[in-house]
């Protein structure tokens, strides 16, 4: 697609990631209702200063378990307008459900994530309509990526009348949100649901569009009346190893979005013939990616990890789950070499200081015809130039630029992005009621 205003893209359902099943079944109305009498309402709400976005749960839940299932929608929605994709993405285990006051009671605690894809749902389902734009500002905004943080800003402006323009460079929008969460947790069409809503609130989007290769931040601080960056992180990093440029080396998070996104024949056919795949890294992605791969009839699948169990940044219970479901786990290993359907791997030690060395002569070999490098993007700090962010506000030392998600955050979760994207919308708001529109009203040039 070239450059220039679309609609949401439509997938097609012939999708690989349509044969993964949800992990997490939903509730029906009986379920519902049941789970939500279990809340106690408790002083201080310790599950809403868990929540990134701040949702009032307890108001939600208490409108569930009234029957007003249409507000108690709304109320999360208000705080969080990615509440339906959250719902199913968010790692509830260490966040809201994580600080729910059952956990120190030794009773199992609010199942507020399925709570919440119920009450969204049920909006969604019944194309409920919530939210308006505000009146006409004369204010333009652009928002470059659009990701979970440019969605959420870009939706909030509306709602004070700022026109606004999302700019990405790939043909489909909603970033990792759309193309990089796990199927058994979310399809992709989820994610595309949410951003027909955001479109309904006049939000248009044009792309083919890259800052550094047709868009300036300079044109768009001079044709706009402020700039928000949400460009999320570059492409996967590269492990500097003999062999790693063969072409069933792959990075973890192209390969996610390529199964989730494109038609199954790409990617079946290919698949069908791994008999052992090898997973490299210890975060988030390695862990969905392996637990993909086993979902999709991988017979072995192992991770290998160069430090031990206990040092792993990927969420425990997510671990917990890959070794139920047979993945194998090598820890204290790193590849050293690959070569056709083959991988050579390492033992390693870690120093007193914390460096992780290899082990001389501990070598081993590993039948391998996939292998998924999960050990983190690549920074696009570069296209900032001399551009300085206040990590902290998404404040630059420009008044007219500002910044959310995964560049100022280094890569959280999409409920951290929407409070981020939010964030923004304030400071943008507060800023344009302070000064005259720009004067240039044309479009950027492409």
């Amino acid at each position: 697609m070239g450059t220039g205003k679309a609609s949401t893209p439509i997938l097609i359902d012939d999708r690989l990631e349509n044969s993964l099943a949800d992990f997490k079944s939903s509730f029906n109305e009986m379920e519902a209702v049941s789970e939500a009498n279990r809340c106690i309402n408790c002083y201080g709400a310790p599950c809403i200063s868990a929540c990134p976005t701040h949702i009032d749960i307890p108001r939600f839940i208490s409108r569930i378990a009234n029957g007003h299932v249409a507000g108690a929608a709304k109320t999360i929605l208000d705080s969080n307008i990615l509440g339906l994709s959250c719902a199913r993405s968010c790692p509830t285990e260490v966040l809201c459900e994580g600080a729910c006051v059952y956990n120190s009671l030794d009773k199992k605690p609010i199942l507020i994530g399925k709570l919440q894809r119920y009450a969204t749902e049920y909006a969604y389902e019944r194309n409920l309509k919530f939210y308006k734009p505000g009146n006409p500002s004369g204010k333009r905004v652009a928002l470059v990526g659009a990701g979970p943080a440019s969605l959420a800003c870009a939706h909030e402006l509306r709602k004070y009348g700022h026109e606004t323009v999302i700019l990405e460079k790939s043909t489909l929008p909603g970033g990792l949100n759309t193309q990089g969460i796990a199927p058994y947790k979310m399809k992709a069409q989820t994610s595309l649901r949410e951003i027909e809503e955001i479109t309904h609130m006049g939000v248009t989007f044009e792309y083919g569009r890259e800052l550094g290769r047709n868009l300036d931040l300079k044109d768009l601080t001079r044709d706009y009346d402020a700039v928000f960056l949400g460009l999320g992180l570059g492409p996967d990093s590269r492990l500097d190893t003999p062999g790693s440029q063969l072409p069933h080396v792959r990075g973890a998070v192209e390969w996610i979005a390529q199964m989730k996104t494109r038609p199954s024949a790409e990617t079946k056919a290919a698949l069908q013939a791994v008999k052992t795949a090898l997973i490299v890294g210890g975060g988030n992605t390695a862990l969905d990616a392996c637990r993909e791969l086993k979902g999709l009839g991988v017979p072995k699948v192992v991770v290998s990890y160069r430090r031990g169990e206990a040092e792993m940044s990927g969420y425990k219970h997510e671990f917990k789950w890959a070794k139920q479901e047979g993945v194998e786990f090598w820890f204290h290993t790193l590849p050293v070499a690959f070569d056709t359907g083959r991988a050579t791997l390492q033992k390693t030690s870690v120093t007193p200081e914390g460096q992780v060395v290899l082990v001389e002569g501990e070598k081993m070999d590993l039948e391998a015809t996939l292998v998924l490098v999960a050990t983190g993007q690549s920074k696009l700090d570069r296209l900032l130039g001399e551009l300085k962010i206040d990590r902290t506000t998404g404040r630059t030392d420009s008044t007219k630029v500002f910044a959310g998600g995964d560049l100022l955050n280094g890569g959280k979760e999409v409920v951290n992005a929407v409070a981020e994207g939010k964030a923004a919308a304030l400071l943008i708001h507060e800023s344009l009621a302070s000064r005259p529109a720009s004067p240039s009203k044309g479009a950027t040039r492409g």
